[in-house]
């Protein structure tokens, strides 16, 4: 069936409900994971330590923020139920985070090599600007902020991933990776507060 016939057959009315809160929840929620035992070493890694947060890595980071940028594309492109332009951005990086997710997750819990995600980390990192341009220019200070932290998370997970080569600066790396963890993390949670309290009781958090 094209897009054209579909949208002939169903129509839908403009929403003012895009589910950003659930890719908020999710991410915060692996940050809270991954972060303390990247900055603190706990709990130490082992194999059933591993497999424990290769196992949260997929289904709350991953599985949320990518049900979460579907479902924008969808309401932006199929059946135009959003209309707001940033959410084309926050529907590629949620969609994009979810999936590379469900990567950094199985390679968790398969104990894989971490060198491995040097180019990822690159990617994620141009996609994370990409991010702080958008929103910044559609006046969205507090979503801008967030892609600093995500930026930031990047170039240090670079460093973490080759701490098998680069020695101290890795584990400096790792170290930093699990702070801007920890820090973007609680400062999704706000983003998940202030989009939830808005939406429900007209508060006028910053968002």
């Amino acid at each position: 069936m094209s897009a054209s016939l579909l949208q002939s057959v169903v129509s839908l009315p403009a929403s003012p409900y895009p589910p950003l809160a659930v890719g908020f929840m999710g991410l915060a929620t692996g940050y809270m994971i991954y972060g303390p035992q990247e900055l603190f070493g706990y709990p130490k890694r082992s194999e059933k330590v591993d497999f424990a947060t290769g196992m949260w890595g997929i289904w709350m980071p991953g599985f949320m923020q990518f049900i979460t940028g579907v479902y924008l594309f969808l309401g932006l492109t199929l059946f135009h139920t959003f209309t707001a332009a940033p959410l084309f951005m926050a529907a590629l990086a949620f969609t994009a985070y979810g999936v590379h997710w469900f990567a950094i997750g199985w390679n968790r819990l398969r104990g894989a090599d971490a060198r491995a995600n040097v180019g990822m980390t690159v990617a994620f990192t141009l996609i994370s600007i990409l991010g702080i341009i958008v929103f910044y220019k559609a006046g969205d200070t507090p979503v801008g902020g967030l892609f600093i932290g995500l930026t930031c998370i990047y170039v240090a997970d670079f460093f973490a991933s080759l701490k098998a080569d680069i020695g101290r600066l890795g584990v400096l790396g790792e170290r930093a990776l699990g702070f801007f963890h920890i820090g973007t993390g609680l400062w999704l949670f706000y983003l998940m507060f202030a989009d939830v309290l808005n939406t429900v009781f007209k508060y006028t958090l910053p968002l």
